[in-house]
């Protein structure tokens, strides 16, 4: 235990170290102080407060019922001071080490491997290691500083801040589009071949919003796949219409491979994307540096709807 300075605040952590170790030697090593100064500090703050918060005898001591409370407040005081020192520590040096990330693949990919080279490249004391996987990694138990998540938390253990929102659009090639028409309603569809991801929520039922409006089409598939990039070349080759979220096909509505089908409506499902540290006060300087990194590529507009034309985006 590392001790500050200031009276009242020498006498509260005197009286926490006295209540953790069970005793005032033990307490008066852990704060490198006689065991008589420890006493003296104790004695100080029961008389400030007027009140016994521990109840000695020649082969113990105890905590009073007042001083059990007294404890667990000051507990969290202390804490929090310890989380301050730490952090304000933490931010005067340079992030370094490994940083160990869980990252969705696709996403990934597309939106944040092509900024790491720059991201190293500022903090050259990093190293990282990267897992891709779309399943929903244990933090604590495999060890990860941070991750990125699309979609639903589950675990409200996690500290988490939320990147970006994004909504599921119906799209398909041109060349689809010239060869079969433009559906003007969902009901269309089911004259349309049409691509889905078992994976998801919505399959084998698109269900679809426009407004107040709804429509539930239960999707006759030209082709399933779990490979949501190779589900999307599909679709570029003119294979199909593809529900997609924005982040993945963002790029390809700006630069006219896919078009909107069915402009005024969208899948019923608004997703987001979080990054989310293990649970705990202590963020490290390196996972500090990852996350503020996310936040300035992904405020205040995704870079997946900065370049796609307002008629893409048309409700």
């Amino acid at each position: 235990m590392q001790e500050r300075g200031g009276a009242e605040l020498q006498q509260i952590e005197a009286f926490a170290a006295v209540a953790e170790h069970g005793g005032f030697a033990a307490a008066a090593r852990a704060l490198g102080r006689d065991a008589s100064v420890v006493s003296r500090r104790i004695d100080a703050l029961e008389a400030r407060l007027g009140v016994r918060l521990l109840s000695r005898t020649t082969r113990r001591v105890a905590l009073t019922e007042v001083g059990a409370t007294y404890l667990r407040r000051v507990q969290t005081i202390l804490g929090e001071l310890a989380a301050a020192d730490v952090e304000a520590a933490e931010a005067a040096a340079a992030p370094q080490g490994l940083l160990r990330l869980a990252l969705p693949a696709e996403f990934a990919q597309r939106w944040i491997a092509p900024w790491l080279a720059d991201f190293l490249a500022e903090y050259p004391k990093l190293r990282l290691e990267l897992s891709h996987s779309d399943r929903f990694v244990d933090l604590v138990a495999e060890g990860f500083d941070a991750a990125v998540r699309i979609g639903e938390l589950a675990d409200s253990t996690l500290v988490a801040r939320r990147l970006a929102g994004f909504e599921t659009l119906l799209c398909a090639a041109p060349s689809y589009l010239q060869r079969h028409g433009h559906p003007h309603h969902p009901d269309d569809l089911q004259r349309h071949a049409c691509l889905g991801m078992p994976k998801v929520r919505f399959w084998p039922d698109w269900k679809l919003v426009s407004g107040r409006r709804r429509s539930v089409q239960r999707i006759p598939a030209a082709i399933v796949s779990d490979d949501g990039e190779g589900l999307l070349a599909a679709c570029i080759a003119g294979a199909g219409i593809m529900p997609a979220p924005e982040w993945l096909i963002g790029r390809e509505l700006a630069q006219g491979q896919l078009l909107r089908v069915l402009p005024q409506w969208r899948v019923d499902y608004d997703g987001a994307v979080h990054a989310v540290l293990p649970p705990g006060r202590l963020v490290p300087a390196k996972t500090r540096a990852f996350v503020d990194r996310l936040v300035r590529e992904f405020e205040p507009q995704p870079p997946w709807l900065r370049a796609v034309p307002a008629r893409s985006r048309r409700r």
